[in-house]
């Protein structure tokens, strides 16, 4: 009989203090490495961040695409500087023009 209450205590003495150990390390675990833990917010953070990044070049490059195109617009257009574009882009001169020689080696753009 001394032994079957010598294992009792024990028994009283250690099963709840382990469970709650158990219990314990089970939602600090959790906490830090599950599915919605500390080390998985950090990941979200860095996903939210690169999304971030990539909106902003997006609008970046649609401002870009924007100017690029309403340049293009009747009203915004420059005759003489589109006839200029033009007979650099042909390699063209008018006979007006005053031709200055450069060197092969030497371009200007």
């Amino acid at each position: 009989m001394q032994i079957g209450r010598f294992i009792r205590r024990v028994v009283r003495a250690v099963v709840p203090p382990t469970v709650f150990l158990g219990i314990t390390v089970y939602f600090g675990w959790n906490a830090t490495q599950g599915d919605h833990g500390m080390q998985a917010y950090q990941q979200q953070l860095g996903l939210l961040a690169q999304a971030q990044q990539a909106q902003q070049d997006a609008l970046t490059e649609q401002a870009a695409w924007r100017r690029r195109v309403n340049g293009l617009k009747e009203q915004s257009l420059d005759t003489d500087i589109l006839d200029e574009r033009a007979r650099a882009m042909m390699n063209m001169a008018d006979k007006n023009d005053i031709v200055i020689p450069y060197d092969r080696h030497d371009p200007l753009f």
